[in-house]
């Protein structure tokens, strides 16, 4: 396996591994500060986005954005899937999450997170074609996303250790 590969898992896994601490453990340091709810919304962009009588596009915005690596990393590490399987993978990485919370008890399954979520995966696979056509190689764009991966990887880490020292 060469070693631009390697790295892309290794980045793609430190990304999952905070993403399921930011859907399912919300961002919280002790199991005791998670709320239990159990909610299910199957009305997109309903209820559960609209705060105050509008619609919150913070967290839409926010939905989209933390997916955006999911594209880039399964384009990355699956050239040979077809667009739909692409898709399909990042929808279900999205389902699985949602259930989670279901499950666990520890939020709400929301029809509008899956498909921002899916959304923000799609614009990553998209992103990817940009980074192709800009740095000509695939070889050359997985080092350029591995190196700008690696660095927000090392800033979402340092903005953990702030969090636990403030803690």
């Amino acid at each position: 396996m060469e070693k631009s590969r390697k790295i892309t898992i290794g980045l793609a896994m430190i990304y999952f591994v905070i993403l399921t601490w930011i859907i399912v453990f919300k961002m919280q340091f002790s199991l005791e500060n998670l709320h239990s709810t159990r909610n299910i919304n199957l009305v997109p962009f309903g209820e559960s986005v609209v705060i105050n009588g509008k619609i919150d596009f913070d967290e839409i915005i926010d939905n989209v954005i933390i997916f955006i690596p999911s594209g880039l990393f399964i384009q990355m590490l699956k050239k040979e899937w077809t667009i739909g399987q692409k898709i399909g993978m990042i929808a279900a990485i999205s389902f699985v999450f949602e259930m989670l919370q279901y499950i666990l008890a520890i939020g709400a399954t929301d029809i509008t997170d899956l498909i921002t979520n899916t959304l923000g995966g799609i614009l990553g696979l998209g992103i990817y074609q940009i980074f192709c056509k800009i740095c000509k190689t695939t070889e050359k764009t997985n080092r350029v996303l591995n190196l700008l991966a690696g660095i927000a990887t090392s800033l979402v880490f340092v903005f953990l250790g702030l969090l636990i020292a403030l803690n």
